[in-house]
Parts: C-alpha cells; sequence; structure tokens
C-alpha cells in the first residue's frame, strides 16, 4: 500500500464534520450515514399540507435517467447528476446556476459529491464517470485543472456510486464485473482531494501474507473479480478516523466451486483507518457466497445504551435482510451472532461453508422461508394471479426451500424436476435503500421487500450468453429455471395491465423501525399499495429500492415502492401521515434542506417509465414544502 499523506484538520473540513443544520451536503447527509435532519420545521403535526413547491425535469439529457440521484444542498446551491449532465440548481427555485456537459462515460447515476476547498483551492464537486474522478469548481461549474491531470484521476477501475470525502481524502469503490471470474478486484481507493494524487489502496481479496488470504484455496484469490463496493458511499466516524467498506460476492455470482473457502472481504464490512487504508477489523455477514447476497451500502453510525453503559455502534443490512448490530470499535456483535449449521450442496466441485452467522437480535426484516401453503390465492389477490402462480410453481417442479441459506438443486441438463427457491432474492431484502438512524431515540429504518428467486444450477448451453450482462458465466455451472438459462428469475407473474406481481403472500414491501438499543423491532409496517386491486385487498405493500431518511420533525420520508408514490410516516409509530402521487418511481434516497428563505423542503428524484397521463421525459426531480 502507498505511504500515506499527512492530512491536518482546518477549518474548511467543518461543513462536512458538522453540517449545517439546513444542509445536505452529502449522499447519507453526513459521515455518519445516519440521514437524519435536525430540521422541524415540517413535522407529524403539519405534513399532510406539503404541496409542490417546484420541479426540475432535464429531458433529453442524453443517456438513461438518473433514477437513483440524490441531490446535495451545500451553501446555497443544489448538485446532482442527470443523464449525460451535472448541475447545479438554485434549490429554492430550482432555476439552473450552471450546467457541465460530461463526455464520454456517462456520470455516476447516483449522485456527486463535494469538497469545501482550502486556502489553495476552490470548493470542488466530484463524481465519477467509469474510470474518472473528475472535479469541478463549485463556484463556475468548469473543470478545474489543479486536481489530477486537468481535472480528472484516471481510477483504473470504474465505479458507480458516490466518492466518500473525508477532509482531504476521497474515497472511491469499484464496480468491477460480478459475472466473470477472472477480471480487475474490486479494491478500494482514496486520493487527495487537493491535487488528485493517490493515498492508498485496499486490497478486497487478500494477497499472500495480507488479513484473510488463508480464506481462498489455493490460487482462487488471483485475478479474482468482483468483492467490489459498487454501492454508494463509505461512512466514516470522524472522531475515531476510521472508513468502513462494504463489499459485494465474488464472482461468479452463482458457482464458487473454483474458490473454496469463506472468501474474505466478500460480504463483509472492513473498517480501515480513512488516512492509509490500514485495515483495523471485518465482520462476514455470508461465507462463501454462492446468493448475490451483496452489501450494497454502508453501515449507519449510531451511539446506543446497552447495560446502562453507551456503546458505539453501527446498523449494517445487505441483500439478506438481517441488520448486525456491531461496536465500531471491535466489529464485535452487540448482541450475539450464531454460527448455524447449513445444508450442503449437491453441485459438482461446490464447497458451501457449513455454518452461516445470524444475529441473536434483531429478527430478520424480511422473508427468509418458503412453503408451498405461501403462495397466494384468489382472496389475497385475484384468481388470475393466484391461478398463474400455481401454473409456475408447478412448470417449476415445486420448490425446495431450507431456509436463508438454501443451496441450488444441480439439473445438469436443466430438467425441471423440481427448483430451489431463495428468500430474499437476487434483488435482495434491502438494495441500495440502506438504513436512516434517529440519534435521540436510537431507531433505525430500513425499507425491506419479500421477493424470491427461483431455480437450479445447471451446465449452460455451448456459447450462451447472459441477457443481462451478455457475457459467458465462465464457469462450467450456472443459474437456470424454468424459464430458460440466466440468474435473474423471480418468483413472479405478469398481470395483465398491471406489471409483475410476487407469488407469495402479501406483504410484498415493508417499513421497519428497529429499536437500537434493545435489538427488537419497535413497528413494522406495509408499505406501498397494489391500485388495481379492491380497496380491502390495496394494502398489499410494494417491491421497490431506495431507502429513508428521518428528521427531527418526526417524520421518516420514503419514495422506493414501484406505485409511485412518496411518503411521510410518523417515526413513532410507522402511521402514514402524507403521501403524494409520482410521475415515475422514485428510485432514490430522498433529502431535506433549508432554503435562504427559512424554508424547510424535502426532494426526491423520480424517474423510469411515465405513469398514466404522465409527460414522457423519464425523469424528475420534485421538490416539496409548506404552503
Amino acid at each position: 500500500m502507498l505511504l500515506p499523506r499527512v492530512l491536518l484538520l482546518t477549518g474548511s473540513f467543518l461543513p462536512l464534520l458538522f453540517p449545517q443544520a439546513g444542509d445536505w451536503p452529502m449522499y447519507n447527509r453526513d459521515l455518519a450515514g445516519t440521514r437524519y435532519s435536525p430540521l422541524s420545521q415540517i413535522n407529524t403535526q403539519n405534513v399532510g399540507k406539503l404541496v409542490q413547491a417546484w420541479a426540475y425535469r432535464p429531458g433529453d439529457s442524453g443517456g438513461r435517467p438518473s433514477a437513483e440521484v440524490t441531490p446535495l444542498v451545500v451553501n446555497g446551491r443544489m448538485y446532482l447528476t442527470a443523464g449525460n449532465r451535472v448541475l447545479a440548481l438554485d434549490p429554492e427555485t430550482g432555476n439552473p446556476v450552471w450546467r457541465y456537459d460530461v463526455q464520454g462515460d456517462l456520470p455516476s447515476a447516483r449522485g456527486v459529491a463535494f469538497w469545501p476547498g482550502d486556502s489553495q483551492n476552490p470548493p470542488r464537486v466530484l463524481f465519477t464517470a467509469g474510470r474518472r474522478l473528475v472535479a469541478l469548481n463549485a463556484n463556475t461549474g468548469k473543470v478545474d485543472p489543479g486536481f489530477g491531470k486537468e481535472g480528472e484521476v484516471d481510477m483504473v477501475v470504474g465505479y458507480k456510486g458516490v466518492p466518500t470525502v473525508y477532509r482531504n481524502v476521497v474515497m472511491v469503490g469499484a464496480a468491477t464485473p460480478e459475472y466473470t471470474p477472472v477480471a480487475a478486484p474490486g479494491d478500494s481507493r482514496a486520493y487527495d482531494a487537493r491535487t488528485g494524487a493517490k493515498l492508498w489502496e485496499f486490497h478486497s481479496v487478500p494477497r499472500p501474507g495480507e488479513k484473510g488470504h488463508e480464506t481462498w484455496e489455493g490460487e482462487s484469490w488471483k485475478g479474482r473479480s468482483g468483492t467490489n463496493m459498487w454501492g454508494f458511499q463509505m461512512t466514516v466516524d470522524a472522531a475515531r478516523g476510521t472508513a468502513y467498506m462494504i463489499f459485494g460476492e465474488p464472482t461468479s455470482n452463482y458457482f464458487g466451486g473454483d474458490r473454496k473457502g469463506d472468501n474474505l472481504f466478500g460480504n463483509a464490512v472492513v473498517a480501515v483507518d480513512a488516512q492509509t487504508g490500514n485495515y483495523k477489523w471485518h465482520f462476514q455477514t455470508v461465507h462463501h457466497d454462492i446468493w448475490d447476497f451483496d452489501l450494497p451500502v454502508a453501515p449507519g453510525l449510531i451511539d446506543i445504551v446497552r447495560d446502562g453503559k453507551r456503546v458505539p455502534a453501527l446498523a449494517l443490512i445487505g441483500k439478506t435482510a438481517l441488520m448486525y448490530i456491531l461496536n465500531r470499535e471491535t466489529g464485535e456483535p452487540v448482541f450475539g451472532v450464531e454460527e448455524r449449521p447449513m445444508p450442503a450442496s449437491d453441485v459438482p466441485g461446490e464447497q458451501l461453508s457449513k455454518t452461516q452467522p445470524f444475529p441473536v437480535k434483531p429478527p430478520p426484516l424480511a422473508r427468509i422461508g418458503f412453503q408451498k401453503e405461501d403462495i397466494v390465492t384468489e382472496a389475497d389477490t385475484t384468481a388470475e394471479h393466484a391461478r398463474a402462480c400455481r401454473d409456475l410453481y408447478e412448470r417449476s417442479g415445486g420448490f425446495y426451500n431450507a431456509g436463508l441459506f438454501t443451496p441450488w438443486l444441480y439439473h445438469p441438463e436443466g430438467a425441471p424436476n423440481r427448483s430451489t427457491i431463495v428468500f430474499p432474492g437476487a434483488t435482495g431484502g434491502t438494495n441500495w435503500g440502506g438504513t436512516a438512524s434517529d440519534p435521540r431515540s436510537g431507531y433505525v429504518y430500513a425499507f425491506t421487500q419479500n421477493d424470491g428467486s427461483i431455480g437450479w444450477m445447471q451446465k449452460m448451453p455451448e456459447g450462451y450468453r447472459d441477457a443481462l450482462t451478455r457475457e459467458a458465466p465462465g464457469t462450467p455451472f450456472d443459474r437456470g429455471s424454468e424459464g430458460g438459462p440466466g440468474p435473474y428469475q423471480r418468483f413472479d407473474v405478469a398481470v395483465k395491465g398491471a406489471g409483475r406481481w410476487p407469488c407469495q403472500k402479501p406483504p410484498w414491501g415493508l417499513l421497519t423501525a428497529v429499536n437500537a438499543n434493545a435489538g427488537e423491532i419497535a413497528w413494522q409496517v406495509p408499505l406501498g399499495v397494489t391500485d388495481e386491486l379492491p380497496e380491502a385487498k390495496r394494502r398489499t405493500g410494494r417491491l421497490g429500492l431506495a431507502g429513508p431518511i428521518v428528521t427531527a420533525g418526526g417524520l421518516v420520508f420514503i419514495g422506493a415502492t414501484e406505485d409511485a408514490r412518496f411518503r411521510a410516516v410518523d417515526a413513532k409509530t410507522g402511521k402514514e401521515l402524507w403521501e403524494t402521487r409520482l410521475e415515475y418511481t422514485a428510485h432514490a434516497v430522498p433529502i431535506t434542506y433549508q432554503g435562504k428563505n427559512g424554508k424547510q423542503y424535502v426532494a426526491v428524484m423520480a424517474a423510469g417509465a411515465p405513469a398514466p397521463g404522465a409527460a414522457a421525459n423519464h425523469q424528475a426531480l420534485l421538490v416539496f414544502a409548506l404552503p
């Protein structure tokens, strides 16, 4: 690893270490990843009066809509990406201040980072575009030539997330392939915010002599891809100078016979010194992953009270929908973890871990098992939907499930005599949504979904290319299902005029508050409605992505669900207090901020296929305030 540079704390860092109450200066608002805002002008008593204050529609911005972007608001300006553009807007009106058109690879569809500058450098907007890390002058929107080579740094591998800025350190992950075993490793890197010089690199697959190397049999670590931080941002304990990285699984997604062992640091949170990248501790949530059970988003940091003592903790949740509450100084579980015995695989060469870690508390936040009796009936939804789900079950030969870590059954030629069903499925119990944490109550909020994957392991046909990645599996075996080869078949069916509905009984989407002080669920409610159903059946909860924020006004704001709604719920009870229909689904984490006029605003990006009757520009930043 490279020698660290000495980084001094000066006044210019204070806006990031201690955000102004009215700002939202980074993706998760603060380095601790709380997504907690101290604003309370909008509260449980008046939130029902919220109205749209303004909207910004980029129109034809080039490339795909930025469906996942969370804007920043710092020092009276809003910064975001939209298609091939990076934008600065007036946060009170949405009027453009400046615009930068990105050439080549598109900028991250998840947003930008902000560095406040110093006595020699102006404040900068930092973003990734493919393998480039780019710096713009935050005042003018022009490339800042003092950073890297004419405003750019070559990161060697691409990153689709948002950089994490701590003091003068800019940290990024890697969006390396998850389907091709031999490719660039998913290492994390850090750069100097002033010059662009590389500060450190952390090997996500340990090399000989490094911690965790022994968890890779033979030379299976060589050229191993995946094991990446493809999500959004790291979180940082600013007082301790510790950064928390999270990694997905190693390649390939569904077969690990060529990588026997627990495969660190796959599916692990790793604590490192933020200025040097030096390892401190790790906690692995899945040993030898073959289910695509990534950790998409870094943990939220929260201090809790346990046995009368204050404990510096973090709350970590990934696709398994298990929440691990750990001591963030040591990585030790606060409420204990059990290594439970697991069934073996019958796939040739596959050697699964004999145990997997389950937190003693809290319980799972989403479905982790399945029985035939769980299939929807006409009483749950409609006769058409229930019949199609039973047909899918029969075409699949019935389902085998032994709990969360059910191994994929092996059918060499893909004969559908029986399928495996796994809950949660490939899209996860939670995905990039992550958590929001209220430091006053000790509650941690998360959106989860009940969405299963079905299929088996088989030999792939000669010359096969995955429909999504356009790549060959690169392994002797990969996923198949009754719908054909490929890793993404879900346990759902198309419903005429209503998209696709899951096939297990509702609820399909949930919003949960966990009391981190006790390790218990404080409340859990279905989130989302199915408009096509009769009123008595409509509150099914809906699948979705993204996650919540929480405010001192006692509110949790969240979009996320496929029903194209934006909601506010009571943070104490989960009672829905306000909702509005959107033109598109809000696959992004919202923000709240205060304008120069003293008003509190709440904003969310919605993008994708338009709702019936909506304009077909595919993207809209929608901003709400009290009248």
